[in-house]
């Protein structure tokens, strides 16, 4: 081990224990934030043809096909796209995961701004799309999932200053 990498740790132990509790307390939010949408991306992506993923396919599918039961290609794109769609999710989960985890508990402001930039056009290209598409239910959800993802961003903003 290096002086240098020896000297990185030891700022960074002591960064940590600098570091407030309240800090602490939205970082650990933001990593099982994370963890809860990459179970998420994985019941989409395995279980949408399931009783799971329900209530989901029950508001959608009548905006698209007039009726819960759609034909059987568009039954087949479903599950297709739901499970591309699920690993997109649950890439995205971990990608916040490991950020959130390490850059982020370090207050690296490049970790702040990445998760704060990439949340923001997520929420807002989808949910424009949602409600272009009349797919209010998913705007909704954004939303349920949006609001606790951005508030550990907001009360921690003063950490990356």
């Amino acid at each position: 081990m290096t002086l240098q990498t020896k000297s990185h740790k030891t700022e960074a132990h002591l960064h940590q224990a600098d570091t407030p509790a309240n800090f602490l307390f939205w970082q650990r939010w933001l990593v099982v934030t994370s963890e809860l949408l990459i179970i998420f991306g994985l019941v989409m992506a395995f279980l949408n043809r399931t009783i799971a993923f329900d209530l989901f396919n029950s508001q959608i599918n009548p905006i698209f096909w007039g009726a819960a039961d759609i034909p059987a290609g568009a039954w087949a794109f479903q599950g297709w796209i739901y499970g591309v769609a699920g690993a997109i999710v649950v890439g995205w989960g971990i990608f916040l995961f490991y950020l959130a985890r390490y850059p982020f508990k370090q207050q690296e402001k490049w970790a702040w701004n990445c998760i704060f930039t990439g949340l923001l056009v997520w929420y807002v290209v989808d949910t424009l799309i949602s409600v272009q598409f009349k797919v209010y239910f998913n705007a909704v959800s954004n939303t349920v999932i949006f609001i606790p993802m951005i508030l550990p961003l907001i009360f921690t903003r003063k950490y990356f200053q």
